[in-house]
C-alpha cells in the first residue's frame, strides 16, 4: 500500500512572484519525491506497509531503529500539509472562530505574526515552524529537521518549510524575508481554518 505523493493544489508557476516555478519543481518534484519514493522503500515488506502515513509516523517515532523510516514518512506527510498551508492570494488575516482564537490567544494577530516570525526565523538548521491546538490553546512551535507536531500531541493548524531548498533559489540565505513573504502574501487561512475547526 504505496504513499502516493499528492498532487499539487495548484501549478507549479502559482505562487510567483513569492516563490518561484524553478523551487517548486525542484522542491515539489526533486526533494517531496524522493522522500516518498524512500519511505516507500523502507516499509515495502513490512508490517508498516499495512498502516496509514499517520499510524507509522506515530509508531516510528517511538522506536530509535526506525529512524529512517520516521524521517522520510513525516518529511513526506510534512510536505504533504505544506503545501496546502500556502495559495495564490493568500495572507491577510483569518476571520471567523480562527481568527478569533487566535487574538484571545496570541493578544493580536500582529502579535502572533511575530511569533511565527520568530520561530521560522530562529529555528537552528533545518526545519518547520508551525502554528498548532495543543489542549484548547494555539501556540507556535518550531521543529527541527523531520520532527512533527502531531508525536508531540499537538495538532498542526499551519506550517512555513524553513528548509534551505524552500526558500534558498529564491531568496539565498534571507530566510526572514522568505518567512514574511509567504506569511504577508500565500497563507491559506481557509486551510487553516478548517484544520482548526477539525482540532478541536
Amino acid at each position: 500500500m504505496a504513499y502516493q505523493q499528492p498532487a499539487l493544489p495548484y501549478p507549479e508557476n502559482a505562487l510567483e512572484p513569492f516563490i518561484s516555478a524553478r523551487t517548486l519543481s525542484f522542491h515539489y518534484g526533486k526533494h517531496h519525491a524522493a522522500y516518498i519514493t524512500n519511505y516507500n522503500n523502507l516499509v515495502a515488506g513490512t508490517p508498516f506497509d499495512r498502516l496509514s502515513l499517520e499510524e507509522v509516523i506515530a509508531l516510528a517515532a517511538a522506536d530509535p531503529q526506525k529512524i529512517a523510516i520516521f524521517n522520510n514518512g513525516a518529511q513526506a506527510w510534512n510536505h504533504s500539509f505544506y503545501w496546502n498551508c500556502l495559495t495564490p492570494n493568500g495572507g491577510g488575516e483569518p476571520s471567523g472562530e480562527l481568527g478569533a482564537k487566535i487574538t484571545q490567544d496570541f493578544g493580536s494577530f500582529d502579535k502572533f505574526k511575530d511569533e511565527l516570525k520568530n520561530a521560522a526565523a530562529t529555528q537552528f538548521g533545518s526545519g518547520w515552524a508551525w502554528l498548532v491546538l495543543e489542549g484548547d490553546q494555539l501556540k507556535v512551535v518550531k521543529t527541527g529537521n523531520a520532527q512533527t507536531p502531531s508525536t508531540s500531541n499537538q495538532k498542526p493548524i499551519l506550517t512555513i518549510d524553513v528548509w534551505e531548498h524552500a526558500y534558498y533559489l529564491d531568496y539565498q540565505n534571507r530566510r526572514p524575508d522568505y518567512v514574511a513573504t509567504v506569511i504577508d502574501n500565500l497563507l491559506n487561512w481557509e486551510f487553516a481554518a478548517q484544520n482548526f475547526h477539525a482540532a478541536q
